[in-house]
């Protein structure tokens, strides 16, 4: 339930012009967030400072001008598109007479409204009471009103009335859920791979259309919008690839310039589905004009979740918004995929985003035609037990010939129970 849409809290959105890469954030992304938190904009501030102040970021003229235009629109909040120190934070507070938020805060809030599932909640919850744990010195009065508002959602008012004793038990507490949760995910994950299905996950920045690709390959109906962060619980279906089988596609919560740390730890179970997949699909926004910064930010993440060494395809989505741009596959050198354009709103170049993804993977799968004969009849059941067998037919000399398509995997596993080596079956079998 979004606030605004029943007490229209009101902000006043500061952005900061600067040479300082700390400083440097997307003003529409920023008014994106805004809404998306729920926040009816009143007025926004586009600041230069090219030297941040330690009082308040910006400088004291700017503040009374500030003051000014709160009293004047009768704002609620003042939300700054950049991270806060708490002294940053306390000190605007009491100059401004209305309740400051930061960047991280904003975005925090966002994940507290849109988490669904028990883990999800847990994340977010982990995350804001480590923010919260900073800012507890803040004036008891204002914290106290129970109605909520933006950056007060989730713990945020009954935790900030709780001691530092307190915030440090439901921390420990939190974690210890969430570990819990990580290692049945991770035995989910051991599950999957048992079962002779190579793993897929879709990474990129919000609002890229990840979910609608999902929903659109797996026909599921998992909630897509156009808007920042629709999705933060990870979904995971069992999808049928054309030419390559059966696979599990994993839709993730999407990455965003400087994404909070603390948020990054929080998912960090959660996001393993990432670090742990066969194949990223890496979603790109093909006509946004922060494209290319976005891709670095994706990078960033995975990197931090040491997920940056899984092989990737790039997808560039939306290609039904830009100019003389049909769906089409690239190639590198080898021949090897490494990127398609495609538009998923309008299902268009699906196939060859599956022809792509079939042949980066075929590299697990053994595709092989053999002859056994009768006395291999405790093999010849056991590839039909693994649903290994595509064709058999049956020679006149009493042998079964055998068409194959089998993960390396499991064949490999197989093998080794029956005391065979790789090498040396497909030298006594193989047609």
């Amino acid at each position: 339930m979004l606030i605004a849409e029943h007490s229209g809290e009101r902000a006043i959105l500061v952005h900061l012009d600067g040479n300082a890469p700390e400083l440097r954030e997307d003003p529409h992304e920023f008014q994106e967030l805004a809404v998306s938190a729920g926040a009816v904009v009143a007025s926004f501030v586009q600041v230069s400072r090219h030297q941040p102040t330690a009082r308040f970021l910006i400088g004291s003229g700017k503040v009374e001008e500030l003051r000014q235009l709160v009293l004047s629109e009768g704002a609620d909040l003042v939300i700054f598109n950049h991270a806060l120190t708490p002294s940053q934070e306390r000190n605007l507070e009491r100059a401004l007479e209305c309740r400051v938020l930061d960047r991280i805060g904003l975005i925090l809030d966002i994940f507290a409204q849109r988490a669904q599932t028990y883990e999800g909640k847990l994340q977010v919850e982990l995350a804001q009471l480590e923010h919260i744990s900073t800012r507890l010195v803040r004036s008891r009065t204002d914290l106290s009103r129970q109605q909520g508002g933006i950056g007060l959602r989730g713990p945020g008012e009954t935790q900030l009335e709780s001691d530092r004793r307190l915030l440090r038990v439901r921390v420990r507490q939190i974690k210890s859920r969430l570990e819990k949760v990580r290692n049945q995910r991770q035995l989910a994950r051991r599950s999957r791979q048992r079962a002779d299905m190579p793993s897929i996950s879709l990474v990129g920045y919000t609002n890229t259309g990840k979910s609608t690709l999902f929903n659109l390959l797996t026909e599921s109906q998992v909630y897509a919008a156009d808007q920042l962060f629709a999705t933060l619980d990870p979904t995971v279906r069992r999808v049928q690839i054309p030419e390559l089988g059966a696979v599990t596609l994993a839709d993730t919560v999407g990455f965003i310039r400087h994404l909070p740390h603390k948020l990054v730890e929080a998912f960090r179970a959660t996001l393993e589905e990432s670090a742990n997949a066969d194949l990223l699909l890496h979603m790109i926004d093909a006509q946004s004009p922060e494209r290319d910064e976005q891709i670095q930010q994706v990078q960033n993440v995975l990197q931090e979740i040491e997920a940056d060494d899984v092989r990737m395809l790039e997808v560039y989505n939306k290609v039904d918004l830009l100019d003389n741009v049909e769906p089409h596959i690239q190639r590198d050198e080898e021949g090897k995929p490494i990127r398609v354009w495609i538009s998923a709103y309008k299902e268009q170049g699906i196939g060859l985003l599956q022809q792509a993804i079939a042949e980066l993977l075929e590299e697990e799968i053994y595709i092989v035609t053999v002859r056994l004969s009768q006395q291999q009849s405790r093999l010849r059941a056991k590839l039909f037990d693994l649903n290994a067998v595509q064709e058999e037919i049956h020679a006149e000399d009493g042998t079964s010939v055998l068409k194959l398509r089998v993960a390396k995997m499991e064949l490999d596993k197989l093998l080794s129970h029956e005391g065979i080596t790789v090498a040396d079956f497909f030298a006594q079998f193989a047609q």
